[in-house]
């Protein structure tokens, strides 16, 4: 049996094993190469890349071969998204073209609803997943916190949610653990990967302790001054935060518990007199 917490610990996702709990996006690397070694240096098994950037980029002569020899390299899997869909419809439609451009049904579902926050809309967001998973599709939701979407999302069967842990690209960390962990508690046998809003390791390492599977990220690593560093240090963290959630993160208290007895019986210093 494993360490807890160790590299080698595997967990899955539809049936497929994976051992690393750091998902990583590829959007707004200052270069390929930084790119690729930011991939290697993380660990990562499941790299996500938005298909509207793909094609923007030329399709498989552009973004898309630079992301495809990237992941090769490390051996991860391609999980494309529907970033930047606003509708059931568009996201359903831009899903196809993703399975069809990448060769796998895995596919991380985004549906917008708010421009200023970019909030998932529950009601397009529902409505695309029962679709795409009556089609074929792996279905990865980008949701938010609310426990009865969230419900409704393993209901229609999506194998994993993502819910958010703050805006999009906002690097503001977890700003409700409280709905997170009681997302946990009551959700006890999903697969669960706090999405967006990570910032630094810390956060990323929080999300684990809390008792979360994995964390996806991808601007606290893509605009860190030294983005391949960065990786690594998000890697010790999720490491980290995933051996503290199991060895038990001691109860908060709301006063003063001394470590050391201070009364009762005589402490001995130096073995018996």
């Amino acid at each position: 049996m494993p360490e807890a917490g160790a590299p080698n610990e595997r967990w899955q996702v539809a049936g497929t094993s994976l051992t690393s709990r750091f998902l990583l996006g590829t959007a707004g690397y200052p270069s390929p190469q930084v790119l690729g070694e930011a991939i290697a240096a993380s660990g990562a098994e499941v790299v996500t890349v938005g298909l509207k950037r793909a094609l923007a980029a030329g399709g498989d002569n552009g973004f898309v071969a630079i992301v495809r020899a990237a992941v090769q390299q490390q051996g991860a899997r391609l999980l494309p998204n529907t970033a930047g869909c606003r509708t059931a419809r568009e996201a359903v439609q831009l899903a196809y073209m993703a399975r069809e451009l990448y060769d796998t049904p895995w596919l991380k579902l985004e549906v917008v609803g708010d421009e200023h926050t970019l909030q998932p809309d529950p009601f397009e967001l529902l409505q695309a997943a029962q679709q795409l998973v009556r089609d074929g599709f792996v279905v990865w939701p980008y949701c938010t916190d609310d426990l009865v979407l969230c419900r409704r999302l393993l209901d229609v069967g999506c194998p994993v949610l993502m819910p958010w842990g703050a805006p999009i690209g906002s690097g503001q960390g977890l700003l409700n653990p409280f709905a997170l962990r009681s997302l946990r508690e009551r959700l006890p046998d999903a697969t669960l990967i706090v999405d967006a809003g990570i910032g630094a390791p810390s956060h990323a390492a929080q999300a684990l302790e809390l008792g979360f599977d994995a964390v996806l990220l991808n601007s606290a690593v893509a605009q860190a001054r030294d983005p391949v560093r960065m990786a690594a240090a998000f890697r010790a963290a999720v490491q980290a935060g995933r051996a503290a959630w199991q060895a038990g993160v001691m109860a908060r208290q709301d006063f003063a518990v001394p470590s050391t007895q201070v009364g009762g019986a005589p402490l001995l210093i130096g073995g018996a007199a």
